[in-house]
């Protein structure tokens, strides 16, 4: 999961991309990138950490120019190289840069594509970078040595005609303008809005509609699944349908988790989302569990708020506020290492022993993907006093890995892969342990927007919308994804060939 920005102006966009990027920074925490565009001249800043630490003040003023493009990263397959770091910029044709929130699927087949028949050098693993020169070739198969916007909207059907999987894409081509485009199936979020100057129209691209809200644009709408928008550095707006949508299929996990919760993405609030979330988990424990005895509810803090008070208000069960966070310690489930993310648990959440001692709390989490951040937790509230521990999740069990940009691990990683509920009940040490159900998960979000028919729900349900992923794929990704072989890559000795399946 990553971040992007995108900002044509009438004015420096520097600081403006830098305020996108804080805003957007929960939806990656392992690198940060800028870069301008001044008279066709690219200034380019990225380095791996958070955004504040990326850029300093000598830094941001050499990010000259009225438009430009930002990217906070979060790596999908280990790798937390600087190299790494986006915006990507290849010099031909035109000059261009990117960056990219999503994942290809077939990565490999087009970078021997892209080594044999166009001769282009991919120089990281990165699939953005796999993208970039994609695109960059069906530029150049253009044979135009000045472009019109016909031919940026004909390179990206090129594109759709050749990628697969999930990709929400910004470009900057150099003295020309930005190009914002989103897969067939609208997996990945992105929006688009306008602001209204003296000199006139401006425009923005990002993952979320927060950060336009946070900088003064009004949302437009989200980018359609297919869709290219394009702004001419000038301030003109030209959209166009580049493929055919194949089945709008938006990821279920950026309502339950990823995405802020003042955010919309395809129309549905983030936030209400959560509330229906809270209050389907309500009726499920009425329905399984009539004679509950849960004294006091208690969100672990922050994305679980919303749906643990809906669900307090439901049950007509007290709210409280048990656990304190550290604001300085970045989200547990992003970090790379199991070792690190066991390590940050304690450091990041502190119990205020008032709400546990004596009570049987029932604990509301958004997710529980690996059960060691929620074993920890447990552990916290039993060592602050409580009499018994309840778990609840809004979102059912997280069974199989992530193939379209969320880096969920490798499947036996996987808390919930091969066990059943009580199974992960023991396991996490909890008294009792209560999931959402998928279908009501599907109805809570869909209800904001009931023309979406389909999400894509893979980590849940084992089934991937771009109809490409076979047991091959998957044991391919969980080589790259798995704790060891990020401490390996990490150290330079990780080296991987695809394997044919039998």
């Amino acid at each position: 999961m990553c971040g992007i920005a995108a900002i044509v102006s009438h004015q420096a966009v520097n600081q403006e991309l830098y305020d996108a990027l804080m805003v957007l920074q929960h939806r990656g925490q392992d690198a940060a990138g800028i870069v301008t565009c001044e008279g066709g001249r690219l200034h380019l800043r990225k380095e791996n950490g958070l955004a504040r630490d990326v850029f300093s003040n000598a830094q941001m003023l050499k990010l000259r120019g009225n438009m430009g493009i930002a990217h906070v990263r979060y790596p999908t397959a280990g790798c937390t190289s600087s190299e790494e770091a986006q915006p990507f910029y290849v010099n031909s044709p035109f000059g261009l840069t990117l960056a990219h929130n999503g994942n290809l699927t077939n990565t490999e087949e087009l970078k021997k594509v892209l080594f044999v028949e166009d001769q282009r050098h991919i120089n990281t693993d990165s699939d953005s970078e796999v993208l970039l020169n994609i695109f960059a070739q069906e530029l150049q198969n253009l044979g135009k040595l000045h472009l019109t916007v016909d031919d940026v909207f004909q390179a990206v059907a090129g594109v759709h005609g050749r990628c697969r999987g999930a990709y929400a894409v910004v470009i900057m081509i150099a003295g020309f303008g930005i190009l914002g485009f989103r897969d067939p199936h609208g997996i990945r979020p992105v929006v688009f809005g306008q602001r209204k100057t003296d000199q006139g129209p401006e425009f923005m691209i990002a993952s979320e509609s927060v950060a336009l809200d946070v900088l003064g644009f009004d949302l437009i709408r989200d980018i359609e699944p297919g869709e290219a928008v394009f702004i001419e550095e000038a301030g003109i707006l030209h959209t166009r349908q580049c493929s055919k949508v194949k089945d709008h299929c938006p990821c279920i996990f950026e309502y339950v988790y990823f995405a802020r919760p003042d955010s919309i993405i395809d129309n549905i609030s983030v936030y209400k989302a959560r509330l229906r979330m809270g209050e389907k988990l309500a009726k499920k424990v009425l329905r399984i569990w009539p004679d509950h005895d849960i004294d006091v509810i208690i969100p672990i803090p922050d994305t679980s708020r919303t749906a643990a008070l809906q669900m307090a208000n439901r049950l007509g069960v007290k709210y409280r506020e048990g656990f304190i966070k550290n604001r300085y310690i970045g989200r547990t489930f992003i970090m790379p290492g199991q070792k690190m993310r066991e390590k940050s648990v304690r450091q990041k959440l502190n119990a205020i022993g008032l709400e546990f001692e004596g009570k049987k709390v029932l604990l509301v989490d958004d997710s529980v993907v690996r059960g060691t951040t929620s074993a920890q937790i447990i552990q916290m509230a039993r060592e602050a006093g409580a009499r018994k521990v309840y778990f609840a999740s809004a979102a059912p069990p997280v069974r199989y890995p992530n193939v379209y940009g969320i880096d969920m691990p490798a499947a036996h990683e996987l808390i919930a892969h091969n066990l059943t509920e009580n199974e992960i009940c023991a396991a996490i040490g909890a008294d009792r342990m209560i999931y959402q159900d998928l279908d009501d998960l599907i109805d809570a979000v869909r209800k904001g927007n009931p023309d979406i028919k389909h999400f894509d729900t893979s980590c849940f349900s084992n089934k991937y919308i771009t109809g490409d992923i076979d047991n091959a794929y998957l044991k391919y990704t969980e080589a790259l994804r798995n704790d060891t072989a990020q401490t390996e890559r990490n150290s330079g000795k990780f080296i991987i060939e695809m394997q044919n399946s039998d």
